[in-house]
């Protein structure tokens, strides 16, 4: 038994050591990366969390931070425009596509770069979601017109063009270089 264990133990060794490192590069940190954050705010104006964007190896890695808000799963993603005019919201545009993508990760023909997973909030009003959006870069994010972070009412189905069903627009942040 000690004998398979210890090859068992050294056939692992032998196979981690031959993995392609750079496949597991992706979302690294990147040292002395840039950062922008965006405050959500409701239409009233509440504040209710905000959003961090940091440059990682091969993309941007969005952290959602929220509080306060309604319980539930919510659809959350990058949108094209650095505006967020109450009450809908509209004037951030759509969802951040520079690729040209359908919507969601269960489309064969997505992602958009502004798709991240559902934002669940939990009964005390708080939740947390991140991603990393390979190939999305700050300059991109932070163009001439910039970029915004929104909250939906409903859960995002990750499938159906051009924002999976997730709703009205119920927070919203500007992001803001760090």
């Amino acid at each position: 038994m000690k004998s398979f264990t210890i090859a068992g133990l050294g056939a692992c060794v032998l196979a981690l050591a031959a993995c392609d490192e750079g496949k597991l590069e992706t979302g690294m940190p990147t040292a002395g990366g840039a950062t922008a954050v965006a405050m959500l705010r409701t239409a009233a104006g509440a504040d209710v969390g905000r959003v961090t964007a940091s440059e990682v190896t091969g993309g941007l890695r969005f952290t959602v931070d929220a509080k306060g808000m309604p319980a539930g799963t919510h659809g959350a993603h990058v949108h094209t425009t650095g505006r967020c005019d109450a009450p809908g919201f509209e004037t951030a545009g759509g969802h951040w596509n520079p690729t040209g993508a359908k919507h969601g990760t269960m489309n064969p023909q997505g992602p958009h770069q502004g798709d991240v997973p559902n934002l669940i909030i939990d009964s005390a009003g708080r939740g947390t979601v991140a991603a990393t959006i390979p190939g999305a870069t700050m300059a991109g994010l932070l163009d001439t017109d910039g970029a915004a972070f929104v909250v939906h009412t409903d859960a995002d189905d990750l499938k159906t063009d051009p924002s999976g069903n997730s709703g009205a627009r119920i927070a919203c942040g500007v992001f803001q270089p760090s």
